[in-house]
């Protein structure tokens, strides 16, 4: 397979999934051979905008029967990822679902049994782990830049777009989720989560969550879509430096911040009175502009071609539906900590 075209069947082309049917169509190591949509109008559109692209169906088993299809890429909406991930699986082939992967625990850890039974990689879309932004301030923990991450915050709120079939957390965190796993490299532990539903009967508009790791890290969040600003922040503070990650900013999308309490260094009768608080430098770094969704699509080509895991790989994604799972279980408590299996 080196040496050959990555040949791809793609379904879902809505608001996001023609972003990706767009990457997969302009990489120069993948062939899109087929793309499946439900809507004639989707459809047609498709073959305005690429009248020489791939084939066009309403059948998902087309994608499925066709033998010269490496791969299926999945971007439906979640109750429709694991039965089609399965499917795709069980055919022989390659994924790549979008975020979340599925919508409970016992659904993924079927896909994770299932592509490692198989041998096939089954990548999920955690957009953020292949955004330079991100990349850059986990290469800074990486190296110690920060000192120890003891705790990181994110706020990912605007108005709209309201789903029905899954609350704000479950649209919206799994992108922040993938983060706090990998900025904060601990095992996670317990989780406690608070929200409402304002606009939908049982389906919350917003919610506040945080989760407990080893080593008393911890991270919180704040996902909503009835909010009046769109908001994608992701702050982490360490014992030496504390770094924030603003999306929404056109060019300075990170700054360092030299901040800090240094603790003593020999006993004081006031161990509070001891304490100093350090201010230093803002740095703001220069971060190359690429298209986090088109590097997270080459990786997944890239991994198929040379049989390389990938970063986010089914045991990825099911850490994040077992984190997801169990905000909705607190949610359905009244904010009560739900401790995770060990």
């Amino acid at each position: 397979m080196s040496e050959r075209l990555v040949t791809i069947g793609h379904v879902g082309i809505g608001h996001w999934g023609r972003n990706v049917l767009r990457n997969f169509l302009s990489l120069p190591g993948a062939h899109v051979v087929a793309a499946c949509d439900q809507a004639p109008a989707t459809l047609a559109q498709v073959r305005r905008q690429h009248p020489s692209g791939p084939a066009l169906t309403r059948r998902y088993e087309d994608l499925l029967e066709d033998p010269g299809i490496d791969c299926i890429t999945i971007a439906t909406e979640t109750q429709h990822h694991y039965r089609m991930a399965r499917a795709a699986l069980e055919a022989g082939k390659h994924v790549f679902v979008e975020k979340p992967m599925t919508q409970t625990v016992a659904e993924a850890e079927h896909l994770v049994q299932l592509a490692e039974d198989a041998g096939r990689h089954l990548m999920v879309g955690h957009l953020l782990l292949y955004h330079p932004a991100f990349r850059y301030v986990e290469s800074l923990i990486r190296d110690g830049e920060l000192g120890d991450v003891h705790y990181l915050y994110s706020v990912r709120v605007n108005l709209g777009v309201i789903r029905s079939h899954e609350n704000a957390f479950d649209s919206l965190g799994p992108h922040d989720l993938s983060i706090a796993l990998a900025f904060l490299n601990r095992k996670p532990i317990a989780v406690a989560a608070n929200g409402q539903a304002y606009l939908q009967k049982s389906i919350e508009d917003i919610v506040f969550a945080t989760v407990y790791f080893e080593d008393s890290r911890l991270a919180h969040m704040h996902t909503s879509w009835l909010d009046p600003h769109k908001v994608r922040k992701v702050t982490v503070v360490g014992s030496r430096k504390m770094a924030v990650i603003d999306d929404m900013a056109a060019a300075e999308k990170v700054r360092i911040f030299d901040k800090g309490v240094t603790a003593p260094s020999r006993p004081y009768l006031s161990f509070t009175e001891s304490l100093t608080i350090r201010t230093g430098d803002i740095r703001i770094p220069r971060i190359a502009v690429v298209e986090p969704l088109r590097a997270e699509c080459e990786h997944f080509v890239t991994c198929v071609r040379t049989g390389t895991k990938p970063r986010t790989d089914a045991r990825n994604g099911l850490a994040v539906v077992r984190l997801l799972e169990a905000v909705r279980t607190s949610l359905r408590c009244g904010g009560q900590r739900v401790a995770l299996d060990a």
